[in-house]
């Protein structure tokens, strides 16, 4: 148990029946009364984000969530496949879970799974990927109108935005987080 006065951003916590992550917190002292605290929570499994306000004295369960390198097999169906990388077992991961990853995993990507006993709650790529461009239309020169960047297809599927010199079948950077392109390969 931890108390609520311990509360920090990344905090991880179990009430009302579910798993949070505290994403901001605020110690309110007003006048007579006793002190307050102002959290902001994300849920775990679903997303949703709530507002709570708590006494001071209140305490809350911490959990443990454990961190595993994994790496991407295939998918299936709307499922994909991962492998431990320490035990070499082989785990389903819902599509949903995945969410907007996919777009940057390839075969034999490692990546970061966290859960809380054998529950998975979330995927962490690589900060840096290198994927291949599939298809993108050729850069005319003197076509700045539109800031000097077109589209591209990469071999995941996703489309990024990449200067007018790369070309396709080329090697390039991509940033997970923002999905921005970097530098070429």
């Amino acid at each position: 148990m931890i108390s609520v006065t311990d509360l920090r951003n990344g905090t991880k916590v179990e009430m009302d029946g579910g798993l949070w992550e505290c994403l901001d917190y605020l110690h309110q002292k007003i006048g007579r009364g006793g002190a307050k605290v102002v959290a902001k929570f994300r849920n775990l499994e679903t997303g949703s984000i709530v507002d709570r306000t708590f006494n001071s004295g209140e305490k809350l369960q911490d959990i443990f969530i454990e961190g595993k390198t994994m790496q991407y097999l295939y998918p299936d169906g709307s499922d994909f496949v991962f492998m431990d990388m320490e035990t070499f077992d082989q785990v389903n991961l819902n599509g949903v879970l995945v969410g907007d990853a996919s777009k940057f995993m390839k075969e034999n990507t490692e990546v970061e799974v966290q859960f809380y006993g054998d529950k998975p709650l979330k995927i962490t790529l690589p900060n840096q990927v290198i994927l291949k461009i599939t298809q993108t239309d050729p850069g005319v020169r003197g076509d700045t109108v539109s800031g000097g960047t077109k589209p591209a297809t990469l071999e995941t599927g996703a489309i990024v935005q990449v200067p007018l010199f790369v070309e396709q079948d080329t090697s390039i950077k991509v940033d997970t987080r923002s999905g921005e392109y970097l530098s070429r390969a």
